[in-house]
Protein backbone atom coordinates (compact mmCIF):
# COMPACT_ATOMS: atom_id res chain seq x y z
CA UNK A 1 0.00 0.00 0.00
CA UNK A 2 2.60 2.06 1.00
CA UNK A 3 4.63 1.46 -2.32
CA UNK A 4 1.18 2.04 -4.11
CA UNK A 5 0.95 6.02 -2.66
CA UNK A 6 4.69 6.62 -2.88
CA UNK A 7 4.22 5.74 -7.38
CA UNK A 8 1.31 7.81 -6.94
CA UNK A 9 3.67 10.78 -5.95
CA UNK A 10 5.82 10.54 -8.01
CA UNK A 11 3.46 10.46 -11.13
CA UNK A 12 2.02 13.78 -9.30
CA UNK A 13 5.20 15.18 -9.25
CA UNK A 14 6.69 14.28 -13.18
CA UNK A 15 3.08 15.33 -14.57
CA UNK A 16 3.59 19.02 -12.21
CA UNK A 17 7.03 19.62 -13.77
CA UNK A 18 5.84 18.99 -17.62
CA UNK A 19 2.91 21.21 -17.38
CA UNK A 20 4.25 24.60 -16.35
CA UNK A 21 1.99 27.59 -15.24
CA UNK A 22 1.03 29.38 -18.47
CA UNK A 23 3.10 33.04 -18.86
CA UNK A 24 1.04 35.65 -18.04
CA UNK A 25 -0.55 36.92 -21.38
CA UNK A 26 1.09 40.42 -22.88
CA UNK A 27 -1.54 43.41 -22.87
CA UNK A 28 -3.17 43.32 -26.31
CA UNK A 29 -1.89 45.78 -28.39
CA UNK A 30 -5.11 47.76 -28.48
CA UNK A 31 -4.95 49.20 -25.30
CA UNK A 32 -1.32 50.97 -26.48
CA UNK A 33 -1.78 54.46 -26.73
CA UNK A 34 -0.27 55.40 -30.01
CA UNK A 35 -2.30 58.50 -30.74
CA UNK A 36 0.05 61.37 -31.45
CA UNK A 37 -0.07 64.11 -29.11
CA UNK A 38 -1.82 67.70 -30.03
CA UNK A 39 0.95 69.88 -31.99
CA UNK A 40 1.62 73.29 -31.17
CA UNK A 41 0.21 75.79 -33.66
CA UNK A 42 3.03 76.53 -36.43
CA UNK A 43 3.28 79.58 -38.57
CA UNK A 44 4.02 79.71 -42.29
CA UNK A 45 7.80 78.83 -42.10
CA UNK A 46 7.39 75.25 -40.08
CA UNK A 47 8.07 76.64 -36.91
CA UNK A 48 5.94 76.76 -33.68
CA UNK A 49 4.56 79.85 -32.92
CA UNK A 50 6.56 80.27 -29.64
CA UNK A 51 9.58 79.11 -32.00
CA UNK A 52 8.72 81.80 -33.85
CA UNK A 53 7.84 84.41 -31.45
CA UNK A 54 11.63 83.38 -29.60
CA UNK A 55 13.72 83.89 -32.77
CA UNK A 56 12.17 87.39 -33.28
CA UNK A 57 13.18 87.87 -29.53
CA UNK A 58 16.40 87.32 -29.87
CA UNK A 59 17.17 89.46 -33.14
CA UNK A 60 15.76 91.90 -31.46
CA UNK A 61 18.24 91.48 -28.70
CA UNK A 62 20.71 91.25 -30.20
CA UNK A 63 20.07 94.50 -32.39
CA UNK A 64 19.73 96.04 -28.68
CA UNK A 65 23.19 94.92 -27.30
CA UNK A 66 25.06 96.12 -30.41
CA UNK A 67 23.22 99.56 -30.32
CA UNK A 68 21.82 98.97 -33.87
CA UNK A 69 19.00 101.21 -33.98
CA UNK A 70 18.55 101.32 -37.95
CA UNK A 71 17.94 97.76 -37.64
CA UNK A 72 15.86 97.50 -34.25
CA UNK A 73 12.97 99.60 -35.90
CA UNK A 74 12.31 97.13 -38.70
CA UNK A 75 10.61 94.49 -35.94
CA UNK A 76 8.60 97.63 -34.59
CA UNK A 77 4.90 97.69 -34.40
CA UNK A 78 3.86 100.50 -37.93
CA UNK A 79 1.50 102.03 -35.07
CA UNK A 80 4.69 102.56 -32.81
CA UNK A 81 6.00 100.56 -29.56
CA UNK A 82 5.09 101.34 -26.27
CA UNK A 83 8.40 101.56 -23.54
CA UNK A 84 7.19 100.76 -20.12
CA UNK A 85 9.65 101.36 -17.08
CA UNK A 86 8.12 99.49 -14.83
CA UNK A 87 5.90 96.22 -14.74
CA UNK A 88 2.85 98.43 -14.33
CA UNK A 89 1.94 99.77 -17.86
CA UNK A 90 0.40 103.31 -17.25
CA UNK A 91 -0.28 104.09 -21.03
CA UNK A 92 -0.84 108.51 -19.33
CA UNK A 93 2.95 108.18 -19.07
CA UNK A 94 4.73 106.01 -20.97
CA UNK A 95 6.21 106.75 -24.34
CA UNK A 96 4.91 105.27 -27.46
CA UNK A 97 7.32 105.71 -30.65
CA UNK A 98 6.78 105.10 -34.18
CA UNK A 99 10.12 104.12 -36.31
CA UNK A 100 10.47 107.09 -37.21
CA UNK A 101 10.14 108.96 -34.35
CA UNK A 102 12.70 106.76 -32.68
CA UNK A 103 15.24 107.49 -35.41
CA UNK A 104 14.36 111.06 -35.21
CA UNK A 105 14.55 111.13 -31.97
CA UNK A 106 17.99 109.64 -32.03
CA UNK A 107 19.54 111.40 -34.62
CA UNK A 108 18.30 115.01 -33.20
CA UNK A 109 19.32 113.66 -29.56
CA UNK A 110 15.82 114.51 -28.25
CA UNK A 111 15.30 114.20 -24.18
CA UNK A 112 11.69 112.06 -24.07
CA UNK A 113 9.69 111.98 -21.28
CA UNK A 114 9.00 108.19 -20.48
CA UNK A 115 7.11 108.31 -17.09
CA UNK A 116 8.04 108.36 -13.61
CA UNK A 117 10.27 106.99 -11.34
CA UNK A 118 9.37 104.83 -8.81
CA UNK A 119 9.50 105.84 -5.12
CA UNK A 120 10.16 109.62 -6.10
CA UNK A 121 7.29 110.49 -8.71
CA UNK A 122 10.26 112.50 -10.30
CA UNK A 123 9.92 112.39 -14.59
CA UNK A 124 11.96 110.32 -16.13
CA UNK A 125 13.58 112.47 -18.54
CA UNK A 126 16.36 110.90 -20.57
CA UNK A 127 17.98 111.07 -24.24
CA UNK A 128 16.81 107.68 -26.18
CA UNK A 129 20.22 105.73 -25.96
CA UNK A 130 20.27 106.51 -21.53
CA UNK A 131 16.57 105.14 -21.62
CA UNK A 132 17.52 101.82 -23.64
CA UNK A 133 20.77 101.22 -21.38
CA UNK A 134 18.82 101.93 -17.83
CA UNK A 135 15.33 100.75 -18.74
CA UNK A 136 15.25 97.94 -21.64
CA UNK A 137 19.09 96.39 -21.97
CA UNK A 138 20.23 96.91 -18.70
CA UNK A 139 21.38 93.32 -18.42
CA UNK A 140 22.64 91.12 -20.56
CA UNK A 141 19.54 89.49 -21.82
CA UNK A 142 20.61 87.40 -24.75
CA UNK A 143 22.21 85.03 -22.15
CA UNK A 144 19.34 86.20 -19.51
CA UNK A 145 19.10 83.52 -16.49
CA UNK A 146 15.82 82.55 -17.46
CA UNK A 147 13.15 82.93 -20.50
CA UNK A 148 9.45 82.89 -20.11
CA UNK A 149 7.28 82.57 -23.02
CA UNK A 150 3.67 84.25 -22.43
CA UNK A 151 5.15 83.62 -18.44
CA UNK A 152 5.76 86.26 -16.30
CA UNK A 153 8.91 85.17 -14.23
CA UNK A 154 9.15 87.55 -11.48
CA UNK A 155 6.97 90.19 -10.09
CA UNK A 156 7.38 93.09 -7.66
CA UNK A 157 5.28 95.01 -5.48
CA UNK A 158 3.81 96.89 -8.12
CA UNK A 159 0.37 95.99 -9.83
CA UNK A 160 1.40 93.46 -13.28
CA UNK A 161 -0.79 94.41 -16.14
CA UNK A 162 0.73 93.35 -19.18
CA UNK A 163 -1.95 90.66 -19.16
CA UNK A 164 -4.66 92.70 -18.93
CA UNK A 165 -3.69 95.37 -22.02
CA UNK A 166 -2.55 92.50 -24.41
CA UNK A 167 -5.12 89.65 -23.48
CA UNK A 168 -4.38 88.01 -27.10
CA UNK A 169 -0.35 88.74 -27.64
CA UNK A 170 2.39 87.06 -27.00
CA UNK A 171 5.22 87.83 -25.21
CA UNK A 172 8.82 86.53 -23.70
CA UNK A 173 10.12 87.24 -20.48
CA UNK A 174 13.84 87.45 -19.99
CA UNK A 175 14.86 87.85 -16.23
CA UNK A 176 17.90 87.55 -14.15
CA UNK A 177 16.58 86.94 -9.88
CA UNK A 178 19.44 88.85 -9.14
CA UNK A 179 23.23 89.71 -8.95
CA UNK A 180 24.96 90.22 -5.62
CA UNK A 181 23.80 87.86 -2.59
CA UNK A 182 24.12 90.84 -0.22
CA UNK A 183 20.24 92.20 -1.94
CA UNK A 184 18.73 89.10 -1.05
CA UNK A 185 17.03 89.33 -4.69
CA UNK A 186 16.26 92.77 -4.50
CA UNK A 187 18.24 93.70 -7.81
CA UNK A 188 16.38 90.94 -10.16
CA UNK A 189 15.45 92.55 -13.28
CA UNK A 190 13.29 91.67 -16.37
CA UNK A 191 12.55 92.66 -19.96
CA UNK A 192 9.31 91.91 -21.61
CA UNK A 193 8.36 91.97 -25.32
CA UNK A 194 5.31 92.14 -26.66
CA UNK A 195 4.16 90.64 -30.14
CA UNK A 196 1.71 90.80 -32.67
CA UNK A 197 1.59 88.61 -35.92
CA UNK A 198 1.21 90.99 -39.31
CA UNK A 199 1.25 89.18 -42.52
CA UNK A 200 3.00 86.20 -41.40
CA UNK A 201 5.68 88.37 -39.58
CA UNK A 202 5.94 88.92 -35.71
CA UNK A 203 7.05 92.82 -34.35
CA UNK A 204 7.38 93.92 -31.04
CA UNK A 205 4.23 96.65 -30.01
CA UNK A 206 5.43 96.91 -26.13
CA UNK A 207 8.78 97.01 -24.40
CA UNK A 208 8.38 96.21 -20.92
CA UNK A 209 11.33 96.71 -18.15
CA UNK A 210 10.06 95.42 -14.56
CA UNK A 211 12.67 95.36 -11.27
CA UNK A 212 12.11 95.37 -7.68
CA UNK A 213 10.29 98.24 -6.83
CA UNK A 214 9.41 100.25 -3.52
Amino acid sequence: MKRLISFSLLLFVFWGCNNPKESKKEMPSSTVDTSSKVEAPKDEDGLSQQDSVKATGRQILAFLEENNYSELVKYFSSEGVLFSPYGFIDFAKSKRLTPDDFLESINKKWILTWGSYDGTGEPIKLLVPSYLKKFVYNADYVNAEAVGFDQIMKQGNSLNNLKAIYPNHHFIDYHFSGFDQKNNGMDWTSLRLVFEKTDGQYFVVAIIHDQWTI
